[in-house]
């Protein structure tokens, strides 16, 4: 397991885009038939996929993580964003269709993904986060979440945001997760934009166009930079940095944070003019 150390506000401003890129965002995640996860020491993330074609894939127990299983001490949360597939948690199977989402809670646990079709294979989203204490697994529907809708036509940022893992919701020690789809026209995300020093959160972005891209606006808002994403790929944003994007073509993307609370709204508002 590829271990990722996050670079400082300081050492940031400083950075080329090679490096901005190799520190802040995963490009290679989703490979077919292969099981992939990231350990970032910003609030001890691991950041990982699944994509099982014809045989079935077992979460690993990585030594880097000093263990006797992946949940010994640890949450996990499974959005599936390809095809219906299978998770199976000890001798509990869970069918997840399309943006279906499963957490995992604390325990010595067996994770097992499956594809119902090795052609067109579920592709499973993993985010954990260490936890103090044990929460049940519960599977989340997306067609049993209530979408919060955002946004106006003519800031072109009309979306829809659906939460899966929250206060509300299926509860957890310290993720949420959920994920925000753009409508047809609309290509703005979070604008104005918001920084929360008490969590980190993740951006995958996906169901973007193969030739379209997500200009990720990142740093503070006196010193900005971005990264250019595609499809499928994640941006790490620390407590220090905004988040924020506008895609050449309309896109979702999944957010997920960990940290110091799971309120939805505690943020830190930036007002657009003192974006630089």
């Amino acid at each position: 397991m590829k271990i990722l150390q996050m670079p400082d506000a300081i050492r940031y401003a400083t950075m080329t885009t090679a490096e901005l890129r190799e520190a802040f965002l995963l490009e290679d995640l989703f490979q077919p038939g292969q099981i992939q996860n990231v350990y970032v020491d910003l609030d001890r993330t691991v950041i990982g996929s699944a994509v099982p074609l014809q045989q079935p894939l077992a979460l690993p127990t990585y030594p880097e993580l000093r263990a006797d299983g992946f949940t010994e001490r640890r949450e996990l949360g499974v959005l599936n964003i390809g095809a219906k597939g299978k998770v199976r948690v000890d001798a509990e199977t869970y069918e997840l269709n399309n943006l279906d989402c499963l957490y995992v809670g604390r325990g010595k646990h067996e994770i097992v993904f499956s594809s119902e079709d090795a052609a067109h294979p579920a592709e499973f989203y993993l985010l954990s986060y260490q936890a103090h204490a044990e929460y049940p697994t519960r599977l989340s529907k997306r067609a049993d979440l209530e979408p919060v809708s955002l946004g106006m036509p003519a800031t072109a940022n009309v979306r829809q945001i659906r939460k899966h893992i929250h206060l509300e919701g299926v509860r957890s020690c310290q993720l949420a997760m959920g994920f925000t789809e753009m409508q047809p026209g609309s290509v703005w995300n979070t604008m104005p934009p918001h920084t929360h020093m008490r969590r980190s959160e993740i951006y995958l972005y996906f169901n973007v166009p193969a030739d379209d891209r997500v200009i990720h606006l990142m740093g503070p808002a006196g010193e900005t930079r971005h990264l250019v994403v595609a499809n499928k790929q994640v941006a790490i944003s620390p407590g220090w940095s905004m988040h924020a994007g506008v895609g050449t073509n309309s896109y979702a993307f999944c957010w997920g944070m960990g940290g110091e609370n799971q309120v939805y709204s505690d943020m830190d508002a930036i007002q657009i003019k003192d974006i630089r």
